[in-house]
């Protein structure tokens, strides 16, 4: 195959499966909105409405590893054309249930799509030469911005014809995308782990306890994003009594910035070093989460004057702006995390890429029940927030442990980890 050739094919399979995971992520996103008139119809409490949202994302993110593995053996291009084509049933059926527990189990069918990631990230990572690696899997993981796609679809939808045409026009959605990804996307043998590899061996690398670092990373900068995506539009219609599509409109300015400039943390990573990039995202989390954490307060205090009532608090104004720097710091983040992954593991991407991937949509998928129970249990919505910021502190203290320490004692002078020199 020619380099121009070679070139050309490399691109044509980054943008269809860019394409596909967007769809994809705005299908598993999809009871983020729709999950709010359901709770209104099935009248659900905050936990319950934190599982609703929740369930696609457990199955999306306990296939990841399996699907890793498929893609190192069989190719991406079946895989993801398959995994596409198994959820289009689920989604159609989503607008005929009527009971709590048929939306939980069809949402466990729907969030397939989420597994998709596992599928794409190596599939086009190896299209690449590995200078270019960082770049390739942050436009494919710009396909997050599927759920902004949603907030802007699906309310339009909802408010027009009913939450249940909702599910029937991303079904058509996704029927479409399978054949387009399929016509233009390619195969390479070369990029197949040999047959004569075991499961077993691919997953030896998973005892590796930066494996698990880049696992408690991830939870964060995905499982967090995921989280928030969910939960964002009910927070603001409880907390400023918006309408849906406004709400919906405010969450996007989180959802967008968070998947689209994934590509630019991609871009990052490659020049400046997964470690840098990360150890900023860690920084940034932390001050944002800290302003978001504080509930709308009102205190009174004695002065000479007599009593005097302030409001601390924060506006609608000032706190989408703070969840859009939080957004664009976790897009850079989930670039940075897979940069480490194909830096250290550049044999061994899929199965890696899978269990880290899983480790991320497990904290999509209990954040959101947490949110809910927080809820329930204090009463106040920002409690959300409060946990988020706990989670963060814990990943600061275990990157200067592990990286920012051990370069201070050891004078290493690398690019990736001159920041703490």
């Amino acid at each position: 195959m020619s380099a121009p050739t070679a070139d050309r094919k490399a691109w044509s399979v980054l943008i269809v499966s860019t394409l596909a995971f967007t769809v994809c992520f705005m299908v598993w996103m999809m009871f983020g909105v729709i999950g709010i008139p359901i709770k209104k119809q099935l009248g659900l409490n905050a936990t319950q409405f934190g599982l609703l949202t929740a369930m696609p994302v457990l199955t999306g993110s306990l296939v990841r590893v399996p699907l890793g593995i498929w893609t190192d053996r069989y190719g991406g291009r079946i895989v993801m054309a398959l995994l596409m084509a198994a959820t289009v049933p689920a989604i159609w059926l989503m607008a005929y249930a009527t009971e709590y527990w048929h939306f939980l189990t069809i949402g466990l069918f729907v969030g397939l799509a989420g597994g998709a990631f596992s599928v794409g990230t190596p599939y086009v990572a190896r299209w690449f030469p590995k200078s270019r690696q960082g770049m390739a899997m942050g436009v494919y993981g710009a396909g997050n911005s599927g759920s902004a796609v949603n907030k802007f679809v699906a309310p339009a939808l909802l408010v027009a014809f009913g939450w249940t045409m909702v599910p029937q026009v991303y079904a058509a959605i996704m029927t479409g995308t399978v054949l387009l990804f399929w016509f233009f996307s390619h195969s390479d043998p070369k990029h197949l782990v040999p047959s004569n590899v075991k499961f077993s061996d691919q997953l030896k690398a998973l005892k590796d306890p930066k494996v698990l670092k880049y696992c408690q990373y991830y939870s964060i900068v995905f499982g967090g994003y995921v989280a928030l995506a969910l939960w964002m539009v009910q927070y603001y219609v409880g907390e400023y009594g918006l309408d849906i599509r406004v709400a919906a409109l405010l969450a996007a300015c989180f959802s967008l910035p968070g998947g689209v400039l994934r590509a630019i943390g991609g871009v990052l990573s490659d020049k400046y070093g997964a470690h840098k990039v990360t150890w900023w995202v860690m920084w940034v989390s932390w001050i944002c989460l800290f302003l978001l954490s504080y509930p709308q307060t009102d205190f009174t205090v004695q002065t000479i004057n007599g009593p005097q009532t302030f409001h601390i608090g924060l506006n609608v104004y000032v706190f989408t702006a703070i969840m859009g720097v939080l957004g664009v710091a976790w897009a850079f983040g989930k670039a940075s995390v897979f940069k480490y992954i194909s830096d250290d593991y550049p044999g061994n991407i899929g199965a890696i890429s899978g269990i880290v991937g899983l480790a991320g949509g497990l904290g999509g998928f209990v954040l959101p029940i947490m949110f809910g129970a927080l809820l329930d249990l204090t009463g106040i919505r920002s409690s959300a927030f409060m946990l988020m910021y706990g989670v963060v502190w814990v990943s600061l203290i275990w990157m200067y442990w592990t990286e920012v320490r051990d370069t201070e004692l050891m004078g290493r002078n690398s690019p990736q980890f001159h920041l703490a020199g």
